[in-house]
């Protein structure tokens, strides 16, 4: 462990406490703090211990405390390189609370490149889990008691499965007002108000009263920059909203756009997909989405129509599609032009060809 700079000039600020000791797993992380440990989930083969590594940095100031976790699916990769971009960041030096960061949560998908345990059971169906359930199981219930149930705020990372991306969005319930404000404050482009899906973390911490985001941004087994930055500022961002970290004076104005349900489009025949149609624009009901031919093109060629006006989210990255395959999600908006306009201030701040980012509170993100 290591301490963080003493930061003297907030303990003279009026009504706010010096923080406490934080206990994570039989341990003491001290005031201003900072401290590696692990939780062991299971066991190999070999009877090597597989342990969820978490880092706790515990702020001098007292504050929420919030959990930014990835990798519940083993293959999706952009939310490890995001927290230790955010744990390493300027801010979390003088941050007030306690955030707990877990890069990755199924250390045996990790391990094999896949979404899922070696039972094939996906982790983010099996919460809340129980002591001598499936191996699935076991570690979702020593994840929600150990970890989860300890903080009050949750960000939940993910990408599309394999060869499928995801343009950045947060997934939420927002008829939660307070859920609502963190997902707008986040600054992706787009806030699916997504229901609890049975089995899922987001379900079982609403029993332990924590509340979660989950946010969602490219494709398994790739990085993207474009979704690494959007997350890293994506948390700042948060973290300012509770007051973890303070506001600044500058400010990038982004309103995101709230979709109120969304549709995937279903491959009509088997063959290789062209798309056409690049996620985060605009889409009006009968615009070609893509094609869809035999290895030789011409006449059998068909075109996938939009059945709807919206934006699309998420489609398919590999062209090899089987008849009935989900190769375009669509998202519905109330104003679509609001939802174009906020992919377009979105794309502008997290340029990946200029050398640092600004949050949508004005704070510089330098990589």
């Amino acid at each position: 462990s290591k301490k963080m700079p003493q930061v003297k000039e907030q303990q003279h600020v009026a009504k706010v406490k010096i923080n406490r000791p934080f206990s994570l797993l039989g341990e003491n992380v001290g005031v201003g703090e900072r401290k590696t440990l692990a939780l062991e989930a299971a066991k190999l083969y070999t009877h090597s211990p597989l342990n969820i590594p978490i880092e706790v940095v515990n702020g001098v100031m007292e504050g929420p405390v919030l959990m930014v976790c990835a990798a519940i699916h083993g293959d999706e990769l952009n939310g490890i390189e995001i927290i230790s971009r955010v744990i390493n960041s300027k801010s979390i030096k003088t941050m007030k609370g306690t955030l707990i960061a877990v890069p990755f949560v199924n250390g045996y998908g990790v391990l094999s490149q896949s979404r899922y345990l070696p039972d094939r059971r996906d982790l983010n169906r099996s919460f809340p889990g129980t002591k001598k359930g499936s191996l699935a199981g076991r570690i979702a219930h020593l994840f929600l008691n150990e970890i989860v149930a300890k903080c009050d705020y949750g960000i939940d990372l993910h990408t599309g499965a394999i060869h499928r991306t995801n343009l950045p969005q947060i997934r939420a319930v927002l008829a939660d007002d307070e859920i609502k404000e963190l997902s707008l404050a986040f600054g992706a482009p787009v806030v699916l108000n997504a229901p609890l899906r049975e089995g899922s973390l987001r379900e079982s911490a609403a029993q332990t009263n924590t509340k979660i985001l989950l946010y969602e941004a490219g494709e398994a087994l790739r990085f993207d920059e474009i979704s690494i930055r959007a997350g890293v500022s994506g948390i700042i961002n948060v973290m300012r909203k509770i007051k973890m970290l303070p506001r600044s004076r500058k400010l990038v104005k982004l309103e995101p756009a709230i979709a109120h349900s969304s549709q995937w489009i279903r491959a009509s025949q088997s063959g290789i997909l062209r798309a056409t149609n690049p996620m985060g624009h605009r889409v009006n009901i009968g615009d070609v989405l893509g094609y869809i031919s035999d290895p030789f093109g011409g006449d059998a060629e068909v075109e996938v129509i939009a059945p709807l006006s919206g934006m699309v989210i998420g489609r398919a990255t590999l062209p090899l599609v089987h008849e009935g395959e989900a190769i375009f999600h669509m998202a519905i908006f109330d104003e679509l032009s609001d939802a174009e306009s906020a992919y377009e201030t979105f794309h502008s701040n997290v340029d990946p060809d200029d050398s640092e980012i600004q949050t949508n509170d004005g704070e510089p993100v330098i990589y």
